[in-house]
């Protein structure tokens, strides 16, 4: 199935809603199903690929959010590019703009709030399918948690200091989503996937498969014919929550 984009009416064009910074840590990596509906949202969206030398912004005045995506690098990894990410991420939280780390921007937002980013102490991957529910305060904040969502990690992370944790699993990784004072949010899954990045991802790394927990490229496909229609609902809300999050306008106009 193929990714939906929403209904917008058509005097919204990309940049009407103002610029989303977007921080991708491959050369060919992309912002896939949330980048569409940012756009349909009217946000035109400004790329950025550290790993290849591109600069960031000092800061956010201009974006009206920030959105840093996963990757094959880890959150204790030590090259400068990967520094230059966690100042933008210490920014965002000091200027309360909206951010959203999603699986490795996720574990940089926990490392920026001080808390610890680990491989299972078994060696097992999260890699396919796998169900999570909400807690109370994520029951709170939304309604529509999918059950299923696509993962594709090797490491995990707790819930620091002055967060909440939103969704959780019984499974190897506990902590699946949390928010760290009103805008911004991580979340260890992928809701961005389309049908086109799933068989990429598991085409191009097929030997990720075959790591301890783990599933195979036939139930990553099932998967998503199972389970994706309520990602993409959530996915939606949660947009326009993550977006209506900010702030930083009412705040400047009290002063």
């Amino acid at each position: 199935m193929a990714a939906s984009v929403p209904s917008r009416p058509d005097a919204v064009k990309p940049g009407d809603a103002g610029k989303v910074l977007i921080v991708v840590h491959q050369a060919h990596s992309t912002p896939g199903r949330v980048g569409l509906k940012l756009t349909a949202r009217g946000h035109e969206l400004d790329i950025r690929r550290p790993c290849l030398g591109h600069p960031l912004p000092k800061n956010l005045d201009e974006y009206a959010g920030v959105v840093v995506f996963g990757g094959p690098q880890s959150a204790n990894d030590c090259e400068p590019y990967l520094a230059e990410e966690m100042n933008l991420i210490e920014c965002a939280l000091k200027e309360d703009a909206p951010f959203l780390g999603i699986c490795l921007g996720a574990q940089m937002l926990v490392r920026q709030l001080g808390g610890k980013v680990t491989p299972h102490r078994e060696g097992r991957a999260e890699i396919g399918y796998y169900p999570i529910k909400p807690t109370r305060a994520g029951e709170q904040l939304m309604a529509g948690w999918p059950d299923h969502v696509y993962q594709w990690h090797r490491e995990g992370f707790d819930v620091p200091t002055g967060a909440e944790m939103l969704a959780r699993s019984d499974g190897d990784f506990e902590v699946q989503a949390i928010r760290a004072g009103r805008s911004a949010f991580g979340i260890q899954f992928h809701p961005e996937v389309t049908r086109l990045m799933i068989h990429r991802w598991t085409t191009k790394a097929a030997q990720r498969l075959e790591l301890p927990g783990a599933q195979p490229r036939e139930a990553h496909i099932a998967g998503r014919f199972l389970y994706d229609d309520a990602v993409d609902k959530w996915l939606e809300a949660f947009l326009d929550l993550w977006l209506a999050s900010d702030r930083r306008a009412e705040a400047l106009a009290a002063e």
